[in-house]
Parts: structure tokens; sequence; C-alpha cells
């Protein structure tokens, strides 16, 4: 039931979205008559339902929530004090009080017009609403001299789509001038913008930022009977849609979809399960709410959408769970994988309506339904009509259950530095970093102990459990920032941001370090790092993967005396690290581990339990065994070579809070279970290999036939594995000149993979710095030639072999595939 990603690729060039866009903004595309009133009537149904979804039993339970929420804020309206609106909430210098008051006015007003709500129709409420947002307007907003304090993104975004969303709904009753002086204000804190309009060039109008400006210009032109205004809007927005070309960025802008299914946000943070689910959900809602307009673009817009859910969403996606590598600082929030899936569902649901393949979105729908552990309640969808829709498909016999994934899946989203890979039971997810993408997202108080989250930090997930109780905000709350799984880091005790400064950034306007500013994002909020090899090969289902560490930016910009004298950075630990992804077992190699001064750890994994579940550790000789028992899960660990680490298994309980300002002081108890080895001060440079080996029986791993995996290579120049009941030899190269592993000679950085039956050789060829314009692989024994390769692959005899040359420039890390046979 899986769609082609070769079919949708080639039906939706990237041209065809800027060329509609284009021809949008040039007026070519005329608004037709009724176009607003049809947005308007679009809008007001996809928020608050329509006669015939609302009739549904199964929207009762999302009509009574408006009601009772609305009825909470009218309260609150009724006992606010002076300098509030609604009680609890004083105006004037905080702007999360001045958002969340401009979100219950909409919360009352979406009450009013919900068909077979208890308060729909209410004259006297809706009355009130306007009222109160004129006065809102006159004493709180209106005035420019005192607006734009605090986060930008409220002024320019959150505020903007309570108050947009609020007059739609009145868009019958609002009054003229109301209407004209808040889109004025809202025009007038694009403060980021140009001449109070979107501006493509600005680094704060990418994205998913950008689609939420858009959206709420597209409406607040329907409430002007402005079309030139929404023309702009329109094409202003469709430029989220095309792929980013990492060659030809379009107004320097690297945030957006990338043709490997990577997400990008804040220019090298890594944000599919934020930002990107944020960007599918309001372009979904964007699709719904031009419908029936002429500047409906559904043929050219569903068909990138749907891909964006079948190559960036369902590979992160395990058990109905979204994977913690690509959250940026909202992996420190309480919200779990499961609810993010929710939204995620609710924007399927809606695309199925548009695709010209809605089964394979639907059967998808029903696969995540299926083997989530957690249930899925559509009470949470914005919209009643999705719910309907929701209980459709669920009802629909004739709708198999199915993954958009294969059984078995390896996916390098190399764009943005993470690794997927999938087995039918487990899942497993690497985070990398480099030049191009983040060592992590720090920022407004969340997450605050990041520092390590993007050096090779993996996550496990074992099919059948919840995976809440493994990962989540309670793995960052009690595992050590310098324990987490897969992580080289030295020995030593950092500081968070609010620690080493006193704020929630670092502040200092005389050198340009303000909030907003493009020196703390550099230095202080999402740092990239300074090393160039950051990538791997996928060949069929197995992957490999390579990591130089780095330090990150500030850092290095603090050596080079660049930042002022009071900056805090951290230097790293050093290492060259390799994943070798099969399917019984993830190997992994780790070389030139070291650091000067500091004694250094390398954590081969870190889990945690409930304190009432019972775990167990087994050891024999070269393998540990750790078991949850109540939860009925496994992970074995087979030692290859190097240093035996050191298991533990103890209790810890920390505060939510230590993860993020924000969260409840809530007190969680874990067991916490780690397994590494740390190298003392001044040591050698060390080196392990040891395998991971998912859902693992003692037995097993006793019977575990190394012989099956040999470590061919284990240096800081090549790190290399034969796995010889697959046929495959991994190489992952990181300096120049020649490396030999078995019979293969790679020149210079790469990753290589070559499986070998009785009837082919296959080989995977990637460049992992993603700047070489050749990579060249010999493989030595009789010749080979091509039975298929990709285009850019050129395959010749030499002497004693065959040589595969490969055109990896401009290829931004990809795999170039060829299929070999020996000459008869």
């Amino acid at each position: 039931m899986s769609i082609s990603r070769r079919a949708l690729l080639s039906t939706v060039p990237a041209a065809a979205l800027l060329t509609v866009a284009g021809q949008i903004r040039a007026g070519k595309a005329q608004a037709a008559p009724g176009d607003q009133d049809r947005l308007i009537a679009n809008t007001v149904a996809m928020l608050a339902g329509t006669p015939e979804s609302n009739a549904r039993p199964e929207v009762a339970g999302k009509l009574a929530a408006i009601e009772a929420t609305a009825r909470t804020w009218l309260q609150a309206l009724d006992t606010a004090g002076s300098g509030e609106l609604f009680k609890g909430l004083p105006l004037g210098t905080s702007d999360p009080n001045l958002k969340s008051t401009s979100q219950h006015l909409y919360e009352i007003a979406l009450a009013t017009r919900v068909p077979g709500g208890a308060l729909n129709g209410d004259s006297a409420i809706q009355a009130r609403v306007l009222e109160k947002l004129r006065w809102l307007h006159e004493n709180y907003y209106g005035d420019q001299s005192k607006g734009y304090y605090g986060n930008w993104f409220n002024w320019e975004i959150g505020i903007s789509t309570d108050v947009t969303r609020t007059l739609a709904l009145l868009a019958d009753v609002a009054p003229a001038d109301l209407v004209t002086a808040y889109v004025a204000s809202m025009d007038a804190y694009l403060r980021n913008g140009k001449n109070g309009d979107v501006d493509l060039d600005s680094r704060f109008h990418t994205g998913a930022n950008l689609a939420d400006i858009t959206a709420n210009r597209i409406l607040q032109a329907a409430l002007l009977r402005d079309d030139a205004r929404l023309a702009k809007a329109v094409a202003d927005q469709l430029t989220v849609f095309a792929t980013v070309d990492p060659y030809n960025l379009q107004h320097g802008v690297t945030d957006g979809y990338y043709a490997d299914g990577s997400f990008l946000q804040h220019a090298s943070v890594a944000y599919t399960g934020s930002y990107g689910k944020g960007l599918l959900t309001r372009a979904v809602q964007t699709i719904k709410v031009l419908d029936g307009t002429s500047y409906a673009s559904t043929d050219t817009v569903v068909p990138v959408v749907q891909r964006w859910v079948v190559d960036g969403f369902a590979p992160l996606i395990f058990e109905g769970y979204l994977m913690e590598i690509v959250k940026g600082r909202a992996v420190s929030r309480t919200t779990t994988g499961y609810a993010d899936v929710a939204i995620i569902v609710e924007a399927i649901v809606d695309l199925s309506g548009y695709s010209a393949d809605a089964v394979a979105l639907k059967s998808y729908i029903k696969h995540i339904r299926q083997s989530s552990r957690a249930t899925l309640t559509p009470t949470s969808f914005v919209s009643p009509v999705s719910i309907s829709r929701y209980a459709d498909i669920m009802a629909d016999a004739a709708i198999p259950a199915a993954d958009l994934n294969p059984a078995s899946r390896s996916v390098a989203f190399n764009a943005m530095d993470r690794v997927v890979h999938r087995r039918p039971g487990y899942a497993f997810a690497l985070a990398r970093s480099s030049e191009r993408i983040s060592a992590y997202e720090y920022m407004s108080g969340e997450n605050l102990m990041p520092w390590f989250q993007g050096a090779g930090a993996h996550y496990l997930y074992l099919a059948g459990q919840d995976h809440t109780q493994t990962f989540g905000v309670d793995y960052y709350t009690t595992v050590s920032p310098y324990r987490l799984a897969g992580v080289t880091a030295p020995e030593e005790a950092r500081r968070t941001i609010p620690e080493l400064y006193g704020t929630l950034w670092y502040d200092n306007p005389a050198l340009g370090f303000t909030s907003s500013s493009e020196s703390q994002n550099t230095y202080v909020y999402f740092p990239v790092c300074t090393n160039e090899h950051s990538g791997g090969a996928v060949l069929g289902a197995y992957g490999a993967a390579g990591l130089v560490l780095g330090d990150d930016a500030a850092y290095a910009a603090q050596q080079a005396g660049e930042l002022p004298g009071d900056f805090v950075a951290y230097r790293n630990a050093e290492a060259t690290k390799s994943w070798f992804l099969f399917d019984d077992e993830i190997v992994v190699l780790a070389a030139g581990v070291r650091d000067s001064g500091r004694a250094v750890t390398t954590t081969f994994d870190s889990r945690i339990a409930s304190p009432s579940d019972v775990v167990s550790l087994t050891e024999g000789d070269r393998w540990l065994r750790y078991a949850n028992d109540t939860q009925n899960t496994a992970v074995g660990y087979r030692f290859l070579a190097g240093t035996r680490p050191a298991p533990s298994n103890t209790s810890v309980t920390a505060s939510r809070r230590v993860v993020r300002t924000g969260n409840p002081d809530t007190k969680v108890t874990k067991q916490v279970f780690t397994l590494g080895v740390t190298e003392p001060a001044g040591a050698e440079a060390a080196a392990y290999a040891y395998a991971i080996v998912p859902n693992a029986s003692a037995e097993a791993l006793a019977a575990y036939e190394d012989c099956r995996l040999t470590i061919l290579a284990n240096t800081p120049q090549t790190q290399a594995v034969k796995h010889s009941g697959l046929g495959l030899v991994a190489v992952n190269s990181f300096t120049p000149g020649d490396h030999h592993a078995e019979r293969l000679v790679v020149d210079g950085p790469a990753s290589v993979l070559v499986q070998t039956t009785r009837q082919h050789v296959t080989v995977a060829v990637a460049d992992p710095t993603t700047k070489r314009d050749t990579v060249t692989v010999t493989i030595h024994g009789r010749t080979l030639r091509a039975v298929e390769s990709a285009e850019g692959m050129r395959i010749r005899p030499v002497a004693g072999g065959t040589r595969i040359e490969v055109a990896t420039r401009h290829a931004y890390g990809r795999s170039f595939t060829a299929r070999l046979r020996a000459d008869q």
C-alpha cells in the first residue's frame, strides 16, 4: 500500500510551485466573484464544524470541550480586575498574557459559531467579544510605541492568528472599522518584514513561520475584500512548498523540506517533529481554506505535502510515537510523542480528502491507530469536520491498516544529520551534527541541558512498549546529559544559560546579543559544529553512518577571540564514530576517543524504567543483557573489541523543571541503566567496538557467533565491518588517501556498503562531507559489469578488479547505488 516516492517526485518539480506563485503574484490568476466569502466560510467550517459533522456522535466530545472552554473564560471575563481582561492575566508588560488573552477571546467566539452548540448564535456573547477586542486594541495593542516587547513570535504570529480567526468567525457582525484597525496594527507589527508585509529575504519569514504569517494574511485579505493582498499572500505561501535545493537557495533560505525528507527550521535545526509538524498542519489547513476558490492549487500542492508525509514523517513515527531526534528544544516539554502524532494524523485525515492516492493515507491512519500504545483521541483535533472524517475512515472495513514504511527500512536524512533504521521489532534513531546542522537547540528556558543531543545520541524504540516509559521528558530529566545513549562526553560540570547569565539568554546589546539577534542564534540557541564529516550511505534496508566529533561554533569563536570575555563556551571531547545498521544488530565503532586534560566517558547505552519495574542484568563472556521483565523488553550488548564497559542501574529522582523552566515542578523517579567506559585524564586515545542487539535473549547472546561480524578496521582514518551472514562489507573512511577494507579500496572520505550474493554485487556510495566532486571505490577480484546503476556512476574494469567513480558533486550526501555482475 506504499506510495512510490519516484512517482511523487516526478510529478511535482519545485519549479512548478514557483511558477504558480509567480503567476499569482503577477496578477495572472485573478480572484473570482465570491472568493472572499468562500474563504471565510471554509475557515468557519474548519474551526467550528458544519451541521452535518457536528450531528455525528463522535464529535459530541469536541463540542462539549469547546463549550466548556468558552464558559470558563466567560467567567474569568466577569471576574477580571483592573488592567486585565481575564482574571489572572494582567496586561501591559507580559506578551504571554496578551497572547493568552487573544486566545481566550477566540475560544469564546468559536463557541458562538458551532452548529449544534449550546452557545451557537448567541449575539450577546459575540457583541461582548467584539467590545473586548476593541478595548484590547485601544488600551494594550494598538499603540505601536508600547507594543512589541518580549517574544517577536507573539507579535508577528501568535496574537495575529487568534485575532484574525476571531474576526473571521464574527465576520457577519464585526464592525468594519474594528477589522481595519486590527489589520493595520497587525501589519505594523510585522517588523521583521517589509512595509507591513512579508519579506521573503527575512530570516524570520521562513518555513513554518512564513506559513503561519501568510495563512493569517490570506484570511485578513478576505475580511478586507483586498484581492491584491490575497494574491500576494497566497504566492508567498506557495514558496514554502518548494523543495529546498541547497545549491540554489531561494532568498538564502535553508528552512523547509529537502529531497531526502529532511526538514530544517531556524536555518540549521532538525525540526520535523515541531516546526515541521506545524508547517504540515498549516499547509493542509490552507488547502482546505482555499478549496473552491480561484487560488486553489490542489494538483500542484497536494502531491508535495503527501511526499512530506511519506518521506518526512512516516519514517519518524514508530508505533504511533514521534521520535525525539527531530523535536529540537521541544524534547523538554511534557507533551508526548503520541500527542505529537495525533496532530499529524489530523493533517493526514484532511489531506486524504484531496489526494489521488487517498487509500494509502487512510490505511496509514488505521495503521497508526492499530500499532500505537496510546489511545488516539480525536477530541484533540482542531476541526470537528476532521473528527467526522477520521470516524469514517476507522469505520470503513474496506480500508486495510498498512504502514507507509516497509517492514525493514533504513533512512538517511543526511540533509539534517539524522538516521532512522527500522525493523519489525525495533526502531533505531540517531542524531548527529556538523558545520551544517546544529549541535542542539536551547531557547526560552527550554531544553536547558542540550549539549550532547547532536553528538551521536541514539534512541532505541522496542516494539510493543509504551515509549513514554523509555524516552520523552522523563528520559532527559533523569538521565545525565553527559550520559545520553551513544554519547562521548568529557567529565565536567556545565552550567545552563540561566545559571551562567541570570537570564534566558546572553544579554549584551552593545555587542549584538539580544533575545532574538543572529549572534544569539549562532552562539547560544542553536550553534552548528565545526566538523564537516557527518553522513552515511543506504543500501536497500541497510545503512552506515559516520561522525567526527567537533566543537560547536561558540567554542571555536571564543578560541578565536571573537566573543566577549564573559561569554562561556565549552570544549567537546574527540572521537571518530561509525554506526553500521544491519537486521539483528547495530554495530558501533569508536576510535580516537580522547580528551586532553579531562576524563572522557563513552556511553554505550542508557535506558530508564519505572521504579516498580523488575529490571535484570545478565552478564556473560563478552556480552551483557539488560531486561525490563515487567515491560517484557530487552536489549543485548556484544562486546567486540576494547575495554569492557561497566553497567549500573540506579534510582534517580529529579524535577521536570531541571530541563525546562516552564515545566511543572513535578518530581519523577526512574531506574536509570547506563553502560559505558570512562577513560582517565591523560589516557591514550581509546577504541571500542560493540553490537547493540535489540530484543536479544541471554541464550542468543551466549551463542552469538562472532565470526559473522568481523571488525576490518577501527581507526580515526577508517572504520569498517564485515557481516558474513548478510554478505555485507560496510566502510566509513574519514581522511584523504586510500582506505583498505577486505577487497575494497576507498579513495578519501566516503561511506560505502557492498553486498555480495551468488548472482550480484550491489554497491552504495555516499559523500558524508557533502563537498566532494567525485568518490572512487575499487573492488578487487573478478571484473564486474553494471546491470543497473544510478546516474552519475561510471563503472569500468581496471587491473585486478573494477573501479566505480561516483559524481557526488551537489548530491548533498545522498547514496548512489549500482548492481553489478561478474563477467562469465
